[in-house]
């Protein structure tokens, strides 16, 4: 039972540590409920109907596959409808693959002589639904084959959190920070866990990250230079990944440009209001006069794309549609074509830390969750063609 009794205190410190107790008390006993027994996600079967989907096949050619045994059977078979894991599906996307006569059909990853593809998702207003974007973007291009890593340079820890790992609980790792820290710096690979979510790995955040951006100011000229430390340490890891997606704080420090400077790519999640509009402009004249700081060290940056995704979108809400059109008008093609919905079934979701990708149909009203994944998976694809232009595919 929470405590409801007024919170009495001597001092402002006193008050603000009690409110902090009360939230930790909280915050543990629904993660402890959500997560129960173990404490730990996992992620749910998929139908046969949506594995053919997924894989871009039919049902009847799957269902071909295991009556000629050239597939194996799912483990989980419930009245003749077989069930699939996602350590399954990935499973048969290799065997697919290597039957193939079309390379990367299956398998759209790395080939020899592509390189690493860095996606910093980016803005320092919030509200963005920068990190939401990001789950979906990672949980999107792993269901399709892709190595993804996620980086979350957040020291709130909100993608760590997306990816099973509740910090707030129990969490005795190495996180991002210990791979950037100053002093006895740990190796890439040892900040990196996988997660319950096939072909996802995960650099985690902790508070203590937001020690980077004071390290940073009192290290000023020493060593590394800052902006280069992040790309150091996914260079070391690199041949292990295909795609690599970075989850920024909402400001514009030493964190996101570290980021930045590591990018091949970047988004800009934005929702379409005067506010968000404004903010936005502020944040890329920003980000251009840091760019521009970088760049007289010698630096030569170049983004495969920067693109701005519309989010929490309302088709009909007619001063937000003004200001996606005049997005549009602006930058072309430098506005990601398809939007990311506003919807209670990813808002839903968002609430228990999951994706729309770990939300059985079943669970919610079908046509609004058709709704919220058809935009959710047409902002992947999207996003999945650019990285193949990138690759020049």
């Amino acid at each position: 039972m929470f405590q409801t009794a007024p919170i009495e205190a001597s001092s402002q410190s006193e008050l603000t540590r009690q409110m902090a107790a009360r939230l930790h008390t909280a915050l543990t006993t629904h993660l402890q409920q959500a997560y129960a027994p173990d404490q730990r996600k996992n992620l749910r079967l998929f139908s046969a109907t949506e594995t053919a989907e997924l894989l871009g096949v039919t049902g009847q050619f799957l269902r071909k596959c295991h009556s000629e045994g050239t597939l194996p059977e799912p483990e989980v078979i419930r009245n003749g409808r077989r069930f699939y894991s996602g350590k399954e599906m990935l499973q048969i996307r290799h065997l697919l693959e290597a039957s193939s006569r079309t390379s990367g059909k299956y398998v759209p990853g790395r080939r020899d002589g592509d390189k690493l593809q860095v996606i910093q998702l980016m803005n320092f207003k919030g509200g963005s639904a920068k990190s939401t974007s990001a789950i979906h973007l990672c949980h999107f291009l792993a269901l399709h084959g892709y190595r993804v890593l996620a980086i979350d340079l957040d020291p709130q820890g909100s993608l760590t959190g997306f990816c099973g790992i509740q910090t707030e609980l129990e969490f005795d790792g190495a996180s991002i920070y210990d791979a950037l820290r100053y002093e006895d710096p740990v190796p890439m690979s040892d900040a990196i866990v996988e997660t319950y979510f096939p072909g996802l790995h995960l650099a985690p955040a902790q508070l203590v990250l937001s020690e980077f951006e004071t390290e940073t100011a009192i290290n000023a000229g020493k060593g590394v230079a800052f902006f280069e430390k992040l790309n150091h340490a996914i260079q070391s890891v690199e041949s292990n990944y295909d795609v690599v997606i970075i989850d920024s704080p909402p400001a514009l420090g030493f964190l996101t440009l570290t980021g930045l400077y590591a990018a091949t790519s970047v988004i800009v999640p934005m929702t379409p209001s005067m506010l968000d509009l404004a903010s936005t402009q502020q944040f890329v004249e920003m980000t251009s006069a840091y760019l521009g700081v970088i760049e007289d060290t010698g630096v030569e940056l170049n983004h495969d794309f920067f693109s701005f995704l519309i989010t929490r979108d309302d088709p009909g809400d007619i001063p937000s549609q003004q200001i996606v059109s005049l997005m549009r008008a602006l930058f072309q093609d430098r506005v990601v074509s398809a939007t990311s919905l506003r919807s209670t079934a990813v808002a839903d979701a968002s609430m228990l830390k999951m994706s729309i990708y770990e939300v059985s149909r079943s669970e919610m009203t079908r046509s609004t969750y058709d709704r919220a994944r058809t935009s959710v998976d047409s902002v992947g694809v999207e996003i999945g063609q650019m990285i193949q232009l990138a690759w020049g595919r």
